[in-house]
């Protein structure tokens, strides 16, 4: 692997290193971005550092949004309306395993010395075509190796969500791990206790999402005792609870891996702080049933009623366990192409029809469900007359 000589950078980016450099400060394309390009993975963003202090950046630019003005990264916004992110070079002058506090006025060599591996200790001179790579960054790539940069034991004291980082580029690369940078992280896993739910949910999900195996993704939290702090389920599951095949690539949804990989994912969604949408779906998933309980049409319509949103999910979920599709998939098609009735909105008559003949109250819920029942045996009931006559006789 060589560096190429010229990088194709997006014009906005070469137009906010242009202007950083007309107003005397420097400007360097960094980090995953550049990774990315050099594994020849498609990039059409990327993070500038610059010796300009988050105050003169936003003197510079007209339009900017202050996204992280406390650790040195303001949001520049380009003709399009686009945001960049402009970050000044820093270095951590206090750390608590979470939080830093960091200092300007430092070189780009002090910047990289403080990132976390050597792939992503690299930065290049969008203007001048120069590349540097103080911590041997390039040779790692090619070696397909995540090690981190100077001595690991600092960079996870410095900041225990690398530790989760690290997993997910091993991962994602499908790369080894330096033996040294192994050992540390093992050894720091009980600090990940200090993280936010949030940071580590994050985390969770972008390893997921980008995982080239989420087995291996699954066993490196187990491994390095990160399972253990903040998803024991993962511990207490076998791979892929009850199967070991390997979803493929197109199936990266966070949520619905998670019920794939644990009994209980809405609890884990609720322990990791995720939204209360994603807890309910985890929900629906975890209460199931995962399938009906025969591949009859009525079987069939009498679980999409049960399950209702979640039917895609619980069937995907049947199929990644077993390997095949579920055999009432069609019948499912079918089903949802005809219109057939499955709630209680679906049917014919309302509850304002029922009031209409002196139903109040929970009668109105248990004649409505009845209603439904005898629709979902049958679609061809879901007639106003016939569903209006047997109304009267339930409530008589």
């Amino acid at each position: 692997m060589t560096f190429p000589p010229i990088l194709d950078i997006p014009e906005p980016i070469l137009q906010i290193a242009r202007t950083l450099e007309g107003a005397g400060h420097e400007a360097w394309c960094v980090g995953g971005s550049l990774r990315d390009r050099l594994l020849g993975i498609p990039q059409s963003d990327f993070d500038i550092a610059t010796s300009a202090t988050p105050e003169q950046v936003q003197q510079i630019f007209p339009r900017t949004v202050a996204v992280g003005v406390k650790y040195g990264t303001v949001g520049v916004l380009d003709r399009a309306r686009a945001l960049h992110e402009v970050t000044t070079f820093r270095r951590d002058v206090l750390t608590d395993g979470r939080h830093a506090v960091v200092q300007y006025g430092v070189s780009l060599e002090d910047d990289l010395a403080r990132r976390d591996f050597t792939i992503n200790a690299l930065a290049y001179h969008p203007i001048r075509h120069e590349w540097r790579d103080p911590f041997g960054g390039k040779q790692d790539l090619e070696a397909g190796l995540v090690r981190a940069v100077g001595s690991p034991a600092q960079r996870f004291e410095e900041d225990y969500l690398r530790i989760l980082r690290a997993l997910r580029f091993i991962a994602r690369f499908d790369f080894a791990v330096d033996p040294e940078t192994w050992s540390a992280a093992r050894a720091a896993a009980p600090g990940l206790r200090q993280l936010s739910a949030e940071r580590v949910r994050d985390e969770w999900f972008k390893g997921l999402q980008s995982a080239a195996s989420v087995q291996r993704l699954v066993t490196l939290w187990r491994e390095v005792g990160a399972a253990a702090v903040w998803i024991p389920e993962l511990d207490a599951s076998p791979p892929m609870v009850g199967g070991t095949m390997e979803p493929p690539a197109s199936v990266r949804d966070p949520i619905l891996l998670t019920g794939l990989l644990i009994r209980s994912p809405a609890a884990v969604l609720r322990r990791l702080r995720a939204s209360n949408a994603e807890v309910e779906r985890a929900a629906d998933i975890q209460r199931g049933p995962e399938a009906p309980s025969g591949l009859d049409e009525q079987a069939v319509r009498r679980w999409l009623s049960e399950v209702g949103s979640s039917a895609a999910d619980l069937a995907l979920l049947w199929a990644l366990r077993r390997g095949k599709e579920p055999p009432w998939s069609a019948t499912v098609e079918q089903i949802r192409l005809r219109g057939d009735p499955l709630t209680r909105g679906d049917l014919a008559v309302s509850g304002t029809d029922l009031q209409g003949l002196g139903a109040r109250g929970p009668d109105i819920g248990r004649v409505l469900a009845a209603l439904l029942n005898e629709v979902l045996e049958d679609p061809a009931r879901n007639r106003r007359e016939y569903l209006l006559e047997r109304a009267r006789t339930l409530l008589q």
